[in-house]
């Protein structure tokens, strides 16, 4: 590792850039989940009218229309199971995100106090995306 040669003003450059496409990845994905909720709701059911909603049980507050819970179509249960088949993907992403950043921060860190070993830990750990490693206080809880 002796041959590394890290300039903190490119990693400082190159984390800046990350966080500005991640930030732009997270308004994305929301994006993604808010049109599938609308979707999901403007796809209608399957079910007559006066089913359309459900009432649900349990105590209603004086003065209160007893709470209900719209009936899910098709279309709407297609679209969550599509959400809920790709959470662990949408999960992957941001904790290589993370663990790239985190990384990177701690490596060149390291590097710069001259503990060569210690930010081998921090590169290896980032590859491996091991954010318990990487969240770790350093030594002397700086």
């Amino acid at each position: 590792m002796s041959g590394w040669d890290i300039k903190p003003q490119g990693v400082q450059s190159t984390l800046k850039t990350v966080g500005g496409n991640a930030g732009e990845l997270q308004t994305a994905l929301n994006a993604l989940i808010t049109a599938m909720s609308e979707a999901a709701q403007a796809a209608g059911t399957a079910v007559p009218g006066s089913a359309a909603q459900t009432r649900l049980q349990g105590p209603v507050a004086p003065g209160h229309a007893p709470p209900t819970q719209k009936a899910l179509g098709p279309v709407a249960a297609a679209l969550g199971q599509y959400l809920s088949g790709r959470k662990a993907e949408f999960d992957s992403m941001a904790d290589r995100i993370e663990a790239c950043i985190l990384g990177a921060v701690k490596a060149t860190n390291e590097y710069l106090e001259g503990d060569l070993d210690s930010a081998k830990h921090a590169q290896d750990a980032a590859r491996a995306v091991n954010l318990e490693a990487l969240r770790e206080q350093p030594r002397g809880g700086k």
